[in-house]
């Protein structure tokens, strides 16, 4: 049945969208608490992704603990190279800071492809193989976990954010970092939380990936799909990078079924990036994107 198909596409899409949304997140945390774009951030959910798995397979760690030693290892990896590596640019030209995430990105693909090789490997994911049959609907359970560990993480966050004193400090150094260090903030212990959080939503991205396709070097490419998300949603918006993540996810996996026979098989490759551009059209700094205005 034809709603059947659309329902089964529009489970995949959210649970790819997810994994978008996750990514994206990332990007604008930092984005927001330092007015750093890190182009590394999807080769830390790459690496988190090879963590996990290096865990389970070499340590023999079950899932739940590989993956929690994982964001333990990911928490301090990014915190030094907060701390070593791009603190000291902060001030410098724009262009400084980008060449520096861009090398680090290069570095962390090419370390994981040194020590993990360029193969593919099944990731040991713990979700049962067997779909589930919802509605006469036959879903994934990978594609569930996904989007259900996605809204618990998001709601988590949003919590965080909005109640405890570490996440008012880090929206109060996001609103104005001059006026948070007046009012006693720690800046630089923000600047870092701020690296550790997006690399720890990186790895869960990394980890939701690898279980809904395979574990590979260049899954980093595929997480580059969270930047037309985060272009579409704003890039200082929480939210926007969220709702921007399920819409790209979404729209990609309808486009690729629907309209593959008359615009080719590589229509879901270039949706994204469409779409982009008709919204960029319309509203230049994302759906949710702060606005800015300069006055002349």
């Amino acid at each position: 049945m034809a709603s059947n198909i659309l329902i089964q596409l529009t489970i995949t899409g959210l649970a790819w969208g997810s994994v978008y949304a996750c990514i994206a997140l990332g990007f604008v945390l930092i984005f927001k608490a330092t007015d750093i774009f890190n182009f590394a951030q999807p080769e830390l959910m790459m690496l988190g992704a090879y963590l996990t798995f290096a865990f389970i397979t070499v340590l023999k760690l079950p899932f739940i603990w590989a993956f929690l030693a994982a964001l333990v290892l990911m928490a301090l990896i990014t915190a030094l190279l907060e701390m070593l590596v791009v603190r000291p640019l902060v001030g410098e030209p724009v262009l400084s800071v980008i060449m520096v995430t861009l090398g680090l990105a290069n570095v962390i693909r090419g370390m994981t492809g040194l020590v993990w090789g360029y193969e593919e490997y099944q990731f040991p994911a713990p979700f049962p193989k067997d779909p589930l049959t919802i509605f006469g609907v036959a879903i994934n359970q990978a594609e569930i976990y996904t989007i259900v560990a996605t809204v618990i993480l998001l709601v988590g966050f949003f919590l965080f954010f909005k109640y405890s004193q570490s996440g008012i400090s880090m929206r109060a150094t996001a609103e104005d970092t001059s006026a948070a260090f007046l009012m006693g903030i720690n800046v630089k212990g923000v600047f870092t939380a701020s690296w550790v959080i997006a690399s720890l939503v990186a790895t869960v991205a990394g980890v939701f990936m690898a279980s809904l396709t395979y574990l590979d070097p260049i899954m980093s490419h595929t997480g580059l799909k969270a930047l037309p998300a985060l272009i579409l949603g704003g890039l200082d918006s929480v939210h926007g990078a969220i709702l921007g993540g399920l819409i790209i996810g979404v729209a990609e996996n309808l486009a690729g079924f629907y309209l593959a026979d008359y615009l080719g098989s590589g229509i879901n490759e270039i949706t994204a990036y469409v779409l982009v551009l008709i919204i960029m059209m319309i509203r230049p700094y994302g759906l949710f994107g702060t606005k800015e205005i300069e006055r002349v």
